[in-house]
């Protein structure tokens, strides 16, 4: 198989299902911003977190993959095929859990705090800004999409905040408060 395949040389692409939509389309970009997303965590994961964080990215890696492809099966053909495309409330549950066991070993936000720390620390608040710019997209969209992936999509943006805060705690780095 190769790489290119020519068929997207005038503007326009292919959804799940063979619909040709032109490539500045709203269901486009989402897919797009979810593959910068999925990006932006090879980045975190290239500063080397410590195990917990970098098992956790993968499997958040892998959850991305799966959150595209539904974005771009609007005909919802994919999911009811292929169970490793699927995403559901078990998956959210998950990041929930993960949440609560990374805020045990902080101290609670008195204040908001600015988004930096160390490198892993930066690159995952860099990420939880991407994240929200995905659900921005994904609430625009016609037909709309399940509502299990805005809950998915929301509740990662607060454990990408919780990870920063995390990573930074685990490094012994200061948040600096606003």
């Amino acid at each position: 198989m190769k790489i290119y395949t020519r068929t997207g040389d005038t503007g326009d692409t292919a959804l799940f299902g063979g619909t040709r939509i032109r490539k500045d389309d709203p269901r486009v970009d989402a897919y797009g911003e979810i593959d910068e997303l999925n990006a932006s965590l090879g980045v975190v994961r290239a500063t080397k977190p410590d195990a917990v964080l970098d098992e956790a990215l993968v499997q958040i890696q892998r959850d991305l993959f799966a959150l595209g492809a539904q974005v771009a099966d609007p005909a919802e053909t994919v999911a009811a095929r292929v169970t490793k495309a699927a995403l559901g409330n078990d998956d959210v549950a998950r990041l929930e859990q993960l949440i609560d066991r990374l805020e045990a070993e902080l101290t609670p936000l008195r204040r908001f705090i600015l988004p930096g720390g160390g490198a892993t620390g930066a690159a995952l608040h860099v990420a939880r800004t991407i994240c929200r710019r995905v659900e921005r997209r994904m609430v625009s969209l016609q037909p709309p999409v399940d509502p299990v992936l805005l809950r998915y999509v929301n509740r990662l943006s607060d454990l990408l905040f919780v990870m920063a805060r995390a990573a930074n705690h685990r490094a012994v780095l200061p948040e600096t408060e606003w």
